[in-house]
């Protein structure tokens, strides 16, 4: 699938290039926050990601993986080593700080408030809807300097969240053919709310 054309109200030329625009709109920690999202495939997609986008965009960073509660993360040690940026699991109230990565915890859910992130009980039972808790409430606090974006795995959490972003002004894309598991991006991009389809690589080159 071809490359959809995003929003320009967000994005600006630079050297014949296009990249995504600090925003300077007043929002709390007043920069862009990533969010994204992915479950079973999602962290080989993640780390190609990670490891071919620039450590200083300026931009934060909030990774949710549909992970077992009874098993220990193993996500921010393997992130650590590949990237540059100060990789984390978070903490509760945590601060949202330009080029961290932020990483979700095994047994809770998150969500954003007032600049920081929030834990909050994970989901029981049913189909996992961390991505979309955590998109859905970036969309309410930090409006059109968000971007989404949907990785490899299955079921559709996160089309709800990456619709809520979409419509609050933000960015949006979604894993191209190259998902392992297909069912997630595929649910965002039959929403029709997806800006860009890509790769994990040509996701990280279009955020530099």
């Amino acid at each position: 699938m071809q490359k959809k054309k995003t929003n320009t109200s967000i994005k600006k030329t630079i050297s014949g290039k296009s990249t995504l625009r600090k925003s300077t709109i007043t929002v709390p920690g007043n920069f862009p926050v990533v969010a994204i999202g992915s479950s079973a495939g999602g962290l080989e997609a993640a780390l190609e990601l990670f490891k071919n986008l620039s450590p200083t965009t300026g931009m934060a960073y909030i990774y949710v993986q549909h992970i077992s509660p009874t098993h220990k993360s193993m996500l921010t040690p393997i992130l650590s080593k590949i990237t540059k940026m100060k990789v984390q699991e978070i903490e509760n109230m945590e601060y949202i700080i330009p080029n961290n990565i932020y990483v979700i915890p095994n047994d809770k859910g998150i969500e954003v408030t007032d600049g920081h992130i929030k834990v909050i009980p994970r989901s029981k039972g049913g189909v996992a809807v961390s991505i979309d808790i955590l998109f859905s409430s970036l969309a309410e606090t930090h409006k059109e300097n968000v971007v989404g974006i949907i990785l490899s795995g299955n079921a559709h959490d996160g089309t709800k969240g990456l619709k809520a972003i979409k419509n609050a002004g933000g960015v949006t894309f979604a894993q191209d053919h190259s998902a392992k598991a297909k069912s997630m991006p595929t649910s965002v991009i039959a929403s029709g709310v997806v800006d860009f389809i890509l790769s994990p690589k040509e996701i990280a080159i279009k955020l530099k």
